[in-house]
């Protein structure tokens, strides 16, 4: 396995579909049903992306379509969310990317993050580095909560009992700031470069996630991903710093 020809492979993957939402049109939204959207833009851009990964003939999870029929968690397998902070593209907030991931059965190995608003690559190959724009990126080195800016989200399969919600604030006010950006690969692309220290966020799917992960991963940070509900995820990430996340 190439590991360096498969990131060029998605870095271009994820440019073509991120040029292709930058200029798709921000009103198409096919469905607005409770707290989830679907616009036409994502299934547009997974289909850009699923064309230029369908060479290396291995299974892709995709968040729309794909070939999430196929997928296994062993062996080689890519996961994209073609269109990650629907919501926020819908209305012209520029906090939305495009997400791609290679794992290798339970770990990743490798990640490209595109912020189309800010034409800011992000990527990282576990083991050899990680990159904003061609430049060296790590996580920070912030040691204690006090100090630490904590990205996390409300996605939309999360409860949102009076009891879960007690349970979020004690979970999070000993951090000195709070951001919810709306999109968790790009929240954990800004842990991956130092922009923020922790990530954590639950009920997250892992397409949402997985490719910002491996950047975490390759830019010196760590993470912990345990099963939740409805196949979703409680995810959290430290810059790597022996934060004490929860």
């Amino acid at each position: 396995m190439n590991r360096k020809k498969m990131l060029a492979s998605a870095v271009q993957a994820a440019q073509q579909a991120g040029n292709l939402l930058a200029e798709f049109d921000r009103d198409d939204v096919e469905t607005a049903i409770g707290k989830d959207i679907k616009h036409k833009a994502d299934k547009a851009a997974e289909a850009v992306i699923i064309k230029q990964l369908r060479s290396y003939d291995i299974p892709i999870l995709s968040e729309e379509k794909g070939e999430s029929e196929s997928f296994s968690a062993e062996g080689l397998f890519w996961i994209v969310d073609p269109l990650d902070g629907t919501m926020n593209y819908s209305r012209s907030n520029p906090f939305s990317c495009v997400s791609i991931a290679l794992w290798d059965g339970k770990q990743p190995v490798l990640g490209v993050i595109y912020d189309f608003n800010r034409d800011e690559l992000f990527s990282g190959i576990v083991g050899e580095g990680a990159w904003v724009n061609g430049s060296e990126m790590s996580v920070s080195n912030t040691k204690e909560k006090a100090q630490a800016i904590l990205a996390t989200g409300f996605p939309s399969y999360r409860e949102f009992s009076d009891e879960s919600l007690r349970e979020f604030i004690e979970q999070v006010q000993m951090y000195k700031k709070i951001r919810m950006f709306g999109a968790a690969a790009l929240s954990l692309a800004y842990v991956a470069c130092g922009r923020v220290d922790v990530y954590i966020e639950s009920d997250i799917m892992l397409w949402d996630v997985a490719a910002g992960l491996a950047l975490v991963c390759a830019a010196g940070g760590t993470y912990q991903l345990e099963n939740s509900s409805r196949g979703s995820w409680l995810c959290m990430v430290n810059a790597g710093a022996a934060l004490e996340l929860c």
